[in-house]
């Protein structure tokens, strides 16, 4: 297969903390499969009536791949979703495709798709300023969870554990960028620094982990140091992790769940989930299970 991997940096210049695509591209090579990674910004989109099967990257025209796979996660802005777009109407597969990107890169968005179905979902609330503490306080109680309405591996998301710690921080976002855009949710006491991954490809779970924090804080994400380890979903879980991507259109995502008193509620899915943490913990190759994935589909 020619496969192209989306992502925000060029090989050349891959961090060390790119773990997952490091991982696609040793496998998918170590398969004989010819595998590039394309930054957004390498493309000259020019739509026409033509459906040539060819595109402009960097002044050339070079033909299209058998298969695209957007790894931009959080950082898929609106030219990255024009480029996935265009190749979609080349008629080139996209897994994921634009249009569930663009749903779970809106996390109030995300949580109304889910709602309309009745999953079990922390309450949330978007925010609009001047924030009215009572009617905060009234829906949500404190502590409550601060999200900005796009981000990854727990950057964006801050527990006001007071009314007064709320108030502070309202006041300071108003006064510097009332523009931001926030959610509020409910805190989930017995998840306090502790949820679950599930990885779903191609409509399974095929593998999941519990997170937990190492330094008392109520996130639990692997890239800040929390601790991970195997995890055995039961049905109830396994179902929300299911209907989940199912309803967001996902082929390939990470849902997260939250431990609540009577089973899990979901908090977020991601279309470009991390698996190092996955892989480190479970007897289980992400990489290869995507690409098996990807060429049954094809």
């Amino acid at each position: 297969m020619n496969i192209w991997i989306l992502y925000r940096h060029a090989e050349a210049h891959l961090k060390p903390e790119a773990y997952e695509m490091r991982r696609l591209l040793d496998v998918g090579r170590s398969r004989g499969h010819d595998i590039q990674v394309r930054r957004p910004e390498d493309f000259e989109l020019l739509v026409t009536s033509n459906s040539e099967p060819s595109i402009m990257i960097n002044h050339d025209i070079v033909p299209l791949p058998d298969v695209m796979l957007p790894r931009m996660g959080a950082g898929t802005n609106y030219f990255a979703l024009s480029v996935i777009r265009q190749l979609e109407r080349l008629q080139v597969p996209t897994f994921n495709s634009s249009r569930s990107i663009e749903t779970v890169r809106d996390k109030l968005f995300t949580h109304q798709l889910l709602a309309r179905h009745k999953l079990p979902l922390p309450k949330t609330m978007l925010a609009k300023f001047p924030v009215e503490l009572n009617i905060v306080q009234e829906a949500l109680g404190f502590p409550v969870v601060v999200k900005t309405l796009s981000g990854s591996q727990g950057s964006g998301v801050y527990l006001c554990e007071t009314r007064q710690h709320f108030d502070d921080l309202m006041q300071l976002i108003q006064s510097t960028q009332s523009n931001t855009n926030l959610i509020f949710q409910e805190f989930i006491a017995n998840s306090r620094g502790r949820d679950v991954r599930m990885f779903v490809i191609g409509g399974r779970v095929v593998a999941a982990m519990e997170r937990r924090s190492t330094h008392d804080s109520f996130k639990a994400n692997y890239s800040q140091g929390a601790e991970v380890i195997r995890f055995e979903p039961n049905r109830d879980a396994e179902w929300l992790a299911l209907q989940s991507a199912r309803l967001l259109g996902l082929d390939i995502a990470g849902i997260d769940l939250l431990f609540d008193q009577d089973g899990f509620k979901v908090c977020e899915a991601n279309s470009s989930p991390g698996f190092e943490g996955l892989e480190s913990c479970c007897d289980i190759n992400i990489a290869e299970e995507i690409l098996d994935f990807v060429q049954f589909r094809l």
